[in-house]
């Protein structure tokens, strides 16, 4: 029998709608199955660019109390050669796992694509969105146009499902629409807001690299709006991420046109989030009378 909580996205089939956000953990084998003893129901892994980078110099995190976390990591990560180890790991867990992809050219983006489906990879998520690695991310991400070329060279060539997850722009529906025209199965919506903090005792920016990416609390709101004004343009299937804390936050990205979500930083503060929103998603079901979660996804758009 088919479970309330089980749901389609993006080529993908869950048992639940509750993933983790690329970022946190996902970088080793022992993070794969960290990641899997919380019980998401998908993994999704650390952004992985073709090349080893170390990243930014610290300090480059800064917790900011009741509001959430910046960060200035700069997509530090192994490189490529640890995709096959990570998706091994995940299939022995039994877990679908999703590689999230970074690049600086579409021809980057392929080279990680292409080792992760050759592993068995259950789709890509590729990066267009990270706001504090030059060159990276958003750069790329905030314009329509780079952003069609990197998904369409990667859709056009792997088979599993691509997916996009793009950031906060002034032209975020138009990047969203242009990124299913090449052809994105799905979104990932939203990635961290770029922010700063500045130590009023130096008068000097606290993050190495100045400008950081803000998660947490303080940018659910945002990305609640991106996730509605997103689905009421396009339609498309959508993985809500942003300021995930409880089953409430989980819902109204779901409400909004989210199919799944994720969660990031909410994990430094509670390990058994995933339990505590299914719980209050299968009260949210019995509330709305319907029949699954699929049954609410969008739902605010017809109330």
């Amino acid at each position: 029998m088919v479970s309330k909580l089980s749901v389609r996205v993006a080529g993908l089939h869950l048992e639940h709608p509750v993933m983790n956000a690329s970022g946190i953990l996902g970088a080793t084998p022992e993070h794969i199955e960290r990641l899997a003893s919380y019980g998401f129901s998908a993994i999704v892994t650390k952004t992985i660019t073709p090349q080893p980078r170390e990243g930014n110099p610290p300090p480059i995190i800064v917790e900011i109390p009741n509001i959430g976390l910046l960060n200035a990591v700069g997509l530090a990560n192994p490189g490529k050669n640890i995709v096959p180890k990570l998706v091994e790991v995940s299939k022995r867990l039994g877990k679908p796992i999703v590689i999230s992809v970074g690049g600086s050219t579409p021809s980057e983006f392929l080279e990680v694509a292409s080792i992760a489906e050759e592993a068995g990879a259950d789709a890509i998520e590729l990066n267009l969105s990270c706001p504090h690695a030059k060159g990276y991310g958003i750069e790329i991400g905030s314009d329509p146009y780079q952003s069609y070329e990197v998904v369409k060279t990667v859709a056009n060539s792997v088979k599993i499902p691509t997916i996009a997850k793009l950031g906060l722009c002034d032209r975020i529906v138009e990047v969203a629409s242009k990124v299913l025209e090449a052809g994105a199965k799905g979104l990932t919506l939203i990635n961290t807001v770029r922010a700063m903090v500045i130590d009023v005792m130096t008068a000097r920016p606290v993050l190495s690299n100045v400008f950081g990416g803000l998660s947490g609390p303080a940018i659910h709101p945002i990305a609640v709006r991106v996730v509605y004004e997103v689905y009421r343009e396009l339609r498309p299937e959508i993985i809500g991420c942003g300021g995930v804390v409880d089953w409430v936050t989980a819902a109204e990205l779901i409400l909004a046109g989210a199919r799944a979500v994720q969660v990031g930083t909410a994990l430094m503060w509670k390990e058994n989030i995933v339990y505590d929103v299914l719980i209050g998603l299968r009260r949210l079901i019995e509330h709305f009378g319907v029949r699954s979660i699929e049954d609410l996804v969008g739902y605010s758009h017809r109330v």
